[in-house]
């Protein structure tokens, strides 16, 4: 099932990256198809422990039948508290995938895709209340605005966002459908996919919080990690690599980093990769969404 749900991009690097000892806790927190997960219990000994997190139902469905495997149903935003419940304060490391999973996109009914007519959902976690419908229909024009245009990185944002709250004013915008016919005069001839694929991903973002969660993953990260354990991010858009480079470089996602009253600096990490490490010809040959991920290592100082 694994090859269907989510081909795993840059395994080996991902878990070379992690530095595995044997008798070590190491944490998967996007699970998704257990790709990541299998090969790094293939490096752990018996006493070795591998905790993955996924807030999908379906990724449940993937679960490992192995001891040394803990399964938690929660969002990665809550790394820190689930691992004291474990009873683990320090692990060793750290794996994170941001990509969303093939699997989910490919599931007409979870709204994530352009190509299936659907109700606009976008929900990780099918516990918040905030859907994309929602957004569409209750945000202030000035705030889609900002969406679009920061998150989705849409070049005709602000012309959208006052179709958008124009449209919504004589009918409720539920579904793909909906939608379509209502922005058809802003998208680009012969640039349909991407421009519907930006416009997605502003949606998704917003609705699942993802650059706030990002930003708590990667603080609670800090915290968590034994001296010399490795963080390993893989992200899919500048976006998101944007605060793990920052993060990993400077221990904060704005300005400069910070230094003691001796003038060394004040940081948890130090990186391991001088640059991003991106997919090699033959991987992108085997698997397309290799094309824009960048993989950055951090180690805990």
């Amino acid at each position: 099932m694994e090859n269907n749900y989510h081909v795993p991009v840059l395994l080996k690097e991902c878990v070379e990256g992690l530095n595995i000892k044997p008798s070590g806790v190491y944490v998967d927190v996007t699970f998704g198809g257990g790709g990541h997960s299998k090969e790094i219990l293939k490096n752990l000994g018996k006493d070795g422990v591998l905790i993955a997190f996924d807030q999908d139902p379906d990724a449940q469905r993937n679960k490992i039948d192995d001891p040394r495997f803990i399964f938690v149903d929660q969002n990665f935003g809550f790394l820190k508290n689930n691992l004291r419940l474990l009873g683990y304060k320090h692990v060793d490391g750290i794996l994170a995938d941001l990509g969303v999973s093939s699997h989910q996109f490919n599931e007409p009914n979870r709204g994530f895709s352009t190509r299936f007519e659907a109700d606009l959902d976008m929900r990780m976690d099918k516990q918040r209340p905030l859907t994309a419908a929602v957004v569409l229909n209750t945000y202030a024009e000035d705030k889609l605005h900002k969406i679009f245009g920061i998150y989705g990185e849409v070049k005709n944002a602000k012309s959208l966002a006052k179709t958008i709250a124009t449209a919504r004013i004589n009918q409720s915008i539920a579904t793909l459908a909906d939608f379509k016919s209502v922005i058809a005069a802003h998208i680009p001839k012969g640039k349909e996919n991407k421009y519907m694929a930006q416009v997605f991903q502003a949606l998704r973002i917003e609705v699942n919080a993802e650059i706030e969660v990002l930003e708590s993953f990667l603080e609670q990260s800090a915290a968590v990690l034994s001296t010399g354990g490795r963080l390993v991010v893989m992200s899919y858009h500048s976006l998101e690599d944007r605060p793990v480079k920052n993060f990993i470089a400077k221990g904060k996602f704005r300005g400069e980093v910070d230094k003691d009253f001796f003038g060394n600096e004040e940081k948890p990490f130090k990186s391991i990769t001088r640059k991003a490490i991106i997919a090699n010809e033959e991987e992108l040959a085997r698997n397309s969404r290799a094309r824009s991920a960048k993989l950055r290592i951090g180690e805990k100082i």
